[in-house]
């Protein structure tokens, strides 16, 4: 794995650190509103863009529209949308093996969750895997300067709170709080909830499908993740938009992405097969579904 690039690890560190000003900051109801908001947004262009369409082409959409999710997935400052379909396709051929960068039984869990990306070899983007997306300068651009989109958005955030400050005082908000809650403890509070895929979800939970490695069905990473929990099905079928293959498994991702459908902005979206239910793994006892 190499060593930790702590130099190139500041701007994630000081992200954390920073969660600690609200106690200078405060709160606000409007403020919480925001993160709330902005925790939701950024969780579903991350699913729905970075890896549903980015990672698994699990969607059609124009070029405009790519461009636009890539911006918005890139303002959740998780790096460039070539970096992460790369990392996270190279993932999925390697998936809990000897070459596997975060695999939590073989990496441990601190490493799986968030050590792997901090490691000096974990900052360029293996292009090899990403060769259908090169061919688009503005997604290359997008990925080189992947620090622009979260720059602008928390510079957006300050602006609205100084807005709210001086023309709707009794809301009690300002730029410094926006600031902090809206895109600082949201951006970090995604983060974790988008690692835990990484870690919890190949570690606790059940299998449905036999996949060859550790991947795990989880409702409740599934709810905070907005379907992403769903883990097992995904690596047994991963070129679906949907990952929760029966009614009852939620997954928010797709219902947004079935929305953004309707609406004309995305299009074939690529469904589970009927085959693949007959496919599961005949019921077992829980002490064989977890470990």
């Amino acid at each position: 794995m190499g060593d930790l690039d702590w130099i190139r690890c500041l701007p994630f560190i000081a992200l954390h650190l920073a969660c600690g000003l609200v106690l200078v900051v405060g709160w606000s109801p409007i403020a919480i509103a925001v993160a709330v908001v902005m925790y939701i947004f950024h969780m579903f262009v991350i699913t729905a863009f970075y890896h549903r369409y980015f990672s698994h082409r699990a969607f059609k959409t124009s070029r405009p529209f790519q461009f636009l999710g890539a911006v918005a997935a890139t303002s959740s400052a998780q790096r460039g949308p070539l970096w992460w379909a790369a990392h996270h396709r190279h993932h999925h051929i390697h998936s809990d093996d000897e070459h596997d960068t975060h695999s939590p039984g073989r990496r441990g869990l601190l490493m799986s969750h968030m050590g792997w990306f901090m490691t000096k070899g974990a900052f360029k983007t293996p292009e090899r895997y990403v060769r259908d997306w090169k061919r688009y300068p503005e997604l290359q651009f997008i990925n080189r300067f992947d620090w622009l989109s979260p720059l602008v958005l928390g510079a957006l955030l300050f602006v609205l709170g100084v807005v709210l400050e001086n023309y709707a005082p009794g809301l009690g908000t300002n730029g410094w709080q926006m600031f902090i809650w809206g895109f600082v403890i949201s951006t970090v509070v995604v983060y974790h909830a988008t690692y835990t895929i990484n870690s919890l979800a190949h570690r606790y939970g059940s299998a449905r499908f036999e996949t060859g490695d550790d991947s795990r069905n989880n409702f409740l990473l599934a709810i905070i993740t907005m379907g992403e929990g769903w883990h097992n099905n995904h690596h047994y079928y991963p070129s679906s938009a949907r990952q929760g293959f029966r009614w009852w498994e939620i997954d928010l991702t797709y219902y947004g992405l079935v929305v953004l459908s309707k609406l004309g902005l995305i299009w074939d979206l690529r469904s589970v097969p009927n085959r693949i239910q007959s496919e599961a793994k005949k019921p077992r006892g829980a002490s064989d579904a977890q470990r």
